[in-house]
């Protein structure tokens, strides 16, 4: 979750007074504070409906209603937000009354706009801890790798794509089996995107209780459904101006698919209960295992809302596709799981294991037998009695074939054996070799062979 930039306070000013109205936009408006004003209840409502509001400044008499009546149902319309009541002299008792009904505070006319500007900020910084809350429960706490981790031409071209897509508004639809790093993804893109110090939210569709999701996805009203003591923001509201991470979007059920397509089509969503729409500004990534193609074609999946997040996909290949990257994910996963302890390395044999295994897990199961190993390992070493029997058991043929070793020591190997043909002769060996006396001198010494 990121959440470092500064955003402007949305403040609403409801006052028939256009005095007041004007002094407040004048003296409080400004790039720390984006100022709203409504000189009917009416028309509060109506922005609300429009714009996020953090805090609202309302007075506590109007022509369309009467202000302690118009908290309530301000409460209702963006709970989220801070009231502050502007009352005139001898209205203690409705001020009193205000605090009751869940006020912030009250300020009495004529004010004074130092202490206006003390208790906006002081309620604005209450929104902020009851949002930073809600979003550190929708966050991942063990934040994936920052990237896809591999140097195979198939991660090249994945971080390409995730290049390429960051920059720009449109849903991502990530696709892989189980463990290949399709979270990865979404962080990344979320990361390189211009919303990256905005909030990152994740709902895995899977975990969704069928009969709460709308109200999870939406929000829902005050009396909307039993239990329903309070209006609540949903995580739509929550991840505005922000990135939704929607994970097994396959799981949607299908009777919320059709409303999900409508948020995607006009950025806007209407809370349970609800009559009135409401506006919001999210970028959209989802994934998958499931082949969702072929979903559509079962009747299981909304083909409107398939066709609608496929603008841009983005396919991942299973472990088993891609052994190449498989020393390197080790290495990745030595370092970062040794923190604080010894540091560990995997013996030959163990790699030897690890590049026949066929990985149902995928990268997932890959760090866990890591872990396993740096927990059992001896001495700093991981060695194949500290891997799984599933490892260790596999058929002998599974096993059998070519050693696996890297570019490095391949050329080693060739300069050595070169070299013993031209009897150490290292300016035959460079000619040979296709290189300069001088990178030969470097490689030399580069592998200890000097």
């Amino acid at each position: 979750m990121q959440t470092s930039r500064i955003n402007p306070i949305q403040l609403l000013v409801v006052d028939d007074e256009e005095s007041i109205r004007r002094l407040v936009q004048r003296e409080l408006g400004g790039p720390r504070r984006t100022v709203r004003t409504a000189d009917t209840g009416q028309k509060a409502f109506d922005l609300i409906r429009r714009h996020q509001v953090d805090v609202i400044l309302l007075d506590v008499k109007l022509p369309d209603a009467d202000g302690l009546d118009l908290l309530d149902r301000l409460r209702e319309a963006s709970p989220d937000a801070e009231v502050i009541l502007i009352t005139g002299h001898g209205n203690i008792d409705s001020a009193v009354e205000a605090m009751k009904r869940g006020a912030y505070d009250s300020i009495t006319k004529p004010f004074d706009l130092d202490r206006l500007e003390v208790v906006v900020e002081k309620a604005f910084q209450r929104v902020c801890l009851q949002r930073e809350n809600r979003l550190l429960r929708h966050s991942q706490r063990n934040v994936p790798p920052s990237h896809l981790i591999g140097e195979s031409q198939v991660v090249q071209q994945i971080h390409y794509l995730i290049d390429k897509v960051a920059p720009t508004n449109v849903p991502v639809l990530i696709t892989g089996e189980s463990g290949t790093g399709k979270d990865v993804v979404a962080h990344a893109i979320h990361n390189r995107s211009a919303r990256a110090d905005q909030p990152f939210i994740i709902k895995n569709c899977g975990n969704l209780q069928k009969e709460l999701v709308r109200s999870e996805l939406f929000g829902y009203c005050k009396g909307a459904f039993t239990g329903a003591t309070a209006s609540q923001e949903g995580l739509l509201a929550l991840a505005h101006l922000g990135t939704f991470f929607l994970d097994e979007i396959g799981e949607l059920p299908l009777e919320v698919q059709a409303s999900m397509l409508r948020v995607l089509e006009k950025q806007t969503f209407r809370r349970v209960g609800d009559q009135q729409e409401r506006q919001v500004d999210v970028r959209f990534i989802f994934a998958t295992n499931r082949n969702l193609a072929e979903e559509v074609k079962m009747g299981r999946f909304h083909e409107a809302l398939f066709h609608r997040i496929n603008v841009f996909h983005i396919d991942l290949l299973p472990l088993r596709e891609r052994k190449e990257d498989i020393p390197i994910l080790v290495d990745f996963y030595l370092e970062l799981l040794c923190t604080g302890r010894s540091p560990c390395r995997v013996s030959k044999e163990v790699m030897q294991y690890l590049m026949a295994y066929h990985w149902p897990g995928n990268v997932r199961e890959l760090r866990n037998v890591v872990e396993r190993g740096i927990i059992l390992s001896e001495n700093g070493w991981i060695t194949p009695k500290a891997l799984p029997k599933e490892l260790t058991e596999q058929k002998v043929e599974e096993r059998e074939g070519p050693e696996i070793v890297s570019l490095d020591d391949v050329e080693r190997q060739h300069i050595l054996k070169v070299l013993e043909q031209v009897n150490h002769n290292r300016s035959q060996a460079a000619e040979i070799l296709g290189i300069g006396r001088k990178t030969l001198y470097r490689k030399l010494k580069e592998y200890n062979l000097a």
